[in-house]
């Protein structure tokens, strides 16, 4: 089975490799940006001529946490939707018959009943701080469920809950809550155990799920026909933020105060998945948080002077 993962170099990408490696898969495909623009719909074409791969697995994106898509929107909805396009409509016109599309959680509502079930997609209005990104995943799981349905190709759409581990963003400017939080007290514990400002109040919940098990899950969606077109994937458990820079104060070994800064957004006030129907097919997450976090901390200081764009003070 040829396998091609598109974003291989990336955290979920990446993940996905490892873990298929690990179990013995060797036909993996994988292209750089400078090889490959997935936004060139005629280089990805002729890509997927000249390989034929049996199955497309999509973890290419451009990504950000609130800063970043507030102030690229444009480019976080149309730069998603040219990668997603491309590859889901190629896959369909050159024979693929297996397509897994990776998604994100910001699909649903802002203010949808919690955990978030699957069938609350567009059943009200999206958080306006990351509604650009949405959209355009949005739309990739709809080309997905439309192929699912006319064409009857086992195309699916996994939509994972907020990520981090191995190879991670850590730029303040981009990076999403978990890797910024632990790149500031890192810096902190190094700069004299300084205090640590943090956005917003602290009380919103959120939901993490350490990368490599969204790679199983990826693993077990290829390895199995799933019934429905999507399906969330998550831990099912969340913690305030405030419980969350706690922990990563913890495994830092940060000993300085944390200062709320309640002028900036929370964003979303709530963000849990019902996992339920990833679960009673038989997938389940593995990796506790704070074990996660250590796991990641630990990868961090041993990429401390390789990680893109991280230039500690």
């Amino acid at each position: 089975m040829k396998i091609y993962i598109a974003g291989h170099r990336g955290m979920v990408g990446s993940a996905v490799w490892r873990s298929l490696e690990s179990k013995g898969y060797t036909n993996l495909i994988g292209k750089t940006s400078a090889d490959l623009d997935l936004r060139n719909q005629q280089q990805v074409f002729e890509f997927y001529k000249q390989e034929k791969p049996d199955v497309v697995i999509d973890a290419a994106a451009k990504v950000g946490g609130i800063l970043a898509n507030n102030n690229f929107p444009y480019q976080f909805l149309m730069e998603n939707m040219q990668i997603q396009n491309n590859l889901i409509d190629g896959a369909l016109k050159l024979g693929v018959e297996k397509f897994i599309f990776l998604g994100s959680s910001c699909i649903y509502p802002k203010y949808a009943p919690q955990p978030l079930k699957e069938t609350c997609l567009l059943t009200d209005s999206l958080e306006p701080t990351n509604e650009w990104y949405a959209i355009a995943k949005i739309s990739g799981v709809k080309a997905c469920e439309a192929i699912r349905n006319q064409f009857k190709k086992d195309y699916v759409s996994l939509m994972p809950t907020n990520l981090y581990g191995y190879f991670d963003n850590f730029d303040l400017q981009t990076s999403h809550v978990l890797p910024a939080m632990l790149r500031k007290f890192h810096e902190a514990k190094i700069n004299n155990h300084a205090a640590v400002v943090l956005w917003g109040s602290g009380s919103p919940m959120r939901e993490f799920l350490f990368v490599d098990d969204l790679a199983e899950a990826v693993v077990f969606a290829l390895e199995n026909k799933l019934p429905e077109h999507l399906y969330n994937v998550g831990s099912g458990t969340d913690v305030t933020i405030k419980e969350l820079a706690q922990t990563i104060q913890k495994v830092v070994g940060h000993k300085g105060n944390i200062i709320w800064d309640a002028s900036k957004p929370d964003g979303t006030p709530r963000k849990l998945m019902d996992v339920s129907k990833m679960q009673r097919l038989g997938w389940q997450y593995k990796t506790a948080l704070e074990e996660g976090v250590e796991k990641t901390y630990a990868w961090f200081l041993e990429h401390i002077d390789s990680i893109k764009e991280v230039k500690l003070i």
